[in-house]
Order: structure tokens, then C-alpha cells, then sequence
């Protein structure tokens, strides 16, 4: 079957984004699954036909391969900021990349793209790190001339950053600042990782690339949080939070982490001890032929949900102002 690409992870945040514009370069898409009744959606976002959703788990080799029957390329997208249970960081970031390289070589997949994350490091204390630079070892392994795609903090509707703070701040008088909220980042829109993703698949010339994927800009963690106050018109108070005491937190949280979302986790603590902007050392979204869209263009299209007047805050104000 030509022009075929498994994406594995495919209705995640980012994947939705990635099988859209691998749609309109006009690849079929097999978009792989652990759950495929709550994907049936995906279908809709191209040509009859042109999109199939199949289940598939990294941890199950057979349906890997089931998976990648036929395919021309594998795009693994599959990630966890959790490490618990059998969906751990060690099964899903290392084992997991793994397996799906092994067995796209089995099926005779000749381009594998491989999401990983900026700041990737085998010498990290965290561990979120360590095993996402484990997992890149692991493809490159069996795949020397596999891609690697490294974005920052990706932002958009349904992320796990801005909405994530402005959801606290609805309830919560402060907002936390591990560390004093020095550390640095370079959050890049969903859209451009997407967009990125589908050139990466695309092009040849990506074939054991490295790329970094940042904005157009860099914010400390203390800005981003002063960005989703502003957008939310909310007064919070940011609090500073030292590495330690967060430490303890997040350690604290770990524990019921089975059984409410937790805020914050001891591994998180530590990926924030350190800058999480690009390094200059590898290709970007510039080198695909993509200009970054700016955090200010995107957070007012999802961020008045958590505004007290929501949407139409801004007309209610003049209403108001008018009587």
C-alpha cells in the first residue's frame, strides 16, 4: 500500500494535529490505538477512506506489527508524564520506542519518525528525561537513520500547561512557582509540532535528523504564569516555591497519584530545575519551511473558558460600564 503511515498515539494532543496534516499531503493514515472505540472521530478528518483507526499497545509486539503491516513509515507519538502502573516511563518511553521499532523493521517500514522531548538526557536526574534519551538510543539502535523530533512544551486547546494553571486559578487564591519560577521555556503551538511532524514524515532529507521544536519566544515560568493571569483577567498571588520544599510536595502527591491527578510530581520538580529551550545544535521548525506561531496569537482563542464572564467577559464589562 503506498504512501501508508502508522501513527501510533495518533489521538493523543499532538497526534491530532500530526494525522491532519499528514491528511492533506495526501498520506493514508493508520491511526494506532489501546482504545479504538474512543478514537472514531479520526475517520472524519480526511477522504473517505483515507483514514483508518486500528488498535495497537507499545507493549504488545504483535499488535505492533498488525499495526504496521503494509505501512511505508511509523510515527511514534506515544508519551506518558506519569510514571506509574504498567504505563510507566521505563514500559512506555524505553521498552515501548523499542518495540515499535523492532517491529517496523520486522514489516519492512523503511521511515520511522520518533517523538521525544527537549531536554532529553541520559544524565538527568529526572527520570521523565532519562528514559525519553533511552528510548531515542533504543530506536536509533535498530534504526540509525531514524528521526527524532524534540519539541518544548507544546501549547494549544486541550494542553496540559496554560489551561492546566488557569484551571487552578479559578479555585486557588496562588499559584505555585517551583524554584522561584526562573526556569526558562519555549513553548511551541500544536499546530506547528503537527505541521512539522507531517514534513518530518514527508521529506527523506529528515532521515537521522535530530530536531528541536521551539517558539518563537522564551518565558520564565514566573511569565507564563503572569500570561495566564493576564488572559484570564485574574489576581492571584504567585508564590515562590523553593526546589526542596517542592520536592516534598511532589512526593507527597506522588502518593495519591492513583487517586486524583496530582498538581505537581518529585520528577516534574526535578525536569524544572533545569531550562527547557532549544539548544541552537539542531534543525528546527525554520529548517521544515515553518515560521512559529506566537503564544499571545493562540491563548485568547481557549483561555476566555476560564475568564468569570467566559467568552463574553469583555462585552458584559462595556454593558456595565455603559449604565
Amino acid at each position: 500500500m503506498q504512501n501508508l503511515v502508522t501513527v501510533f498515539g495518533g489521538s493523543g494532543f499532538v497526534g491530532i494535529q500530526a494525522v491532519r496534516y499528514l491528511a492533506k499531503a495526501g498520506w493514508r493514515i493508520r491511526v494506532a490505538v489501546r482504545n479504538p472505540n474512543l478514537a472514531y472521530k479520526m475517520r472524519l478528518m480526511g477522504d473517505v477512506g483515507q483514514i483508518d483507526v486500528v488498535q495497537a499497545n507499545v507493549r504488545n509486539r504483535d499488535s505492533l506489527v498488525r499495526a504496521l503491516e503494509g505501512a511505508q513509515a511509523s510515527l511514534n507519538l506515544v508519551g506518558v508524564m506519569q510514571d506509574r502502573g504498567r504505563q510507566g516511563f521505563q514500559a512506555i518511553h524505553v521498552m515501548g520506542a523499542r518495540n515499535v521499532a523492532e517491529a517496523a523493521r520486522a514489516t519492512g517500514v523503511t521511515r520511522v519518525i520518533q517523538m521525544s522531548a527537549l531536554g532529553a538526557d541520559p544524565q538527568s536526574p529526572a527520570k521523565y528525561a532519562r528514559t525519553k534519551a533511552e528510548g531515542e538510543a533504543a530506536v536509533r539502535a535498530i534504526y540509525p537513520d531514524a528521526a527524532i523530533v524534540r519539541p518544548s512544551v507544546v501549547f494549544g486547546p486541550g494542553d496540559g500547561l496554560f489551561e492546566r494553571f488557569a484551571a487552578m486559578a479559578q479555585m486557588s487564591p496562588a499559584l505555585p512557582l517551583v524554584g522561584g519560577g526562573l526556569t526558562r521555556f519555549q513553548p511551541v503551538y500544536v499546530g506547528d509540532v503537527g505541521q512539522a511532524l507531517a514534513r518530518i514524515v514527508t521529506d527523506p532529507v529528515s532521515a537521522g535528523q535530530t530536531y528541536e521544536l521551539g517558539g518563537p519566544a522564551t518565558f520564565s515560568f514566573r511569565e507564563l504564569m503572569e500570561l495566564v493571569l493576564a488572559e484570564t483577567d485574574r489576581r492571584r498571588l504567585l508564590l515562590p516555591i523553593p526546589f526542596a520544599a517542592a520536592r516534598v510536595l511532589g512526593a507527597t502527591f506522588d502518593l495519591a497519584a492513583g487517586l486524583v491527578p496530582p498538581p505537581i510530581s518529585a520528577d516534574q520538580v526535578e525536569l524544572l530545575k533545569a531550562d527547557n529551550v532549544v539548544s541552537g545544535q539542531y534543525p528546527g521548525l525554520p529548517a521544515l519551511g515553518l515560521t512559529a506561531t506566537t503564544v499571545e496569537a493562540v491563548l485568547p482563542t481557549y483561555l476566555y473558558r476560564y475568564r468569570k464572564g467566559g467568552q463574553y467577559a469583555d462585552q458584559e464589562d462595556r454593558a456595565l460600564a455603559q449604565l
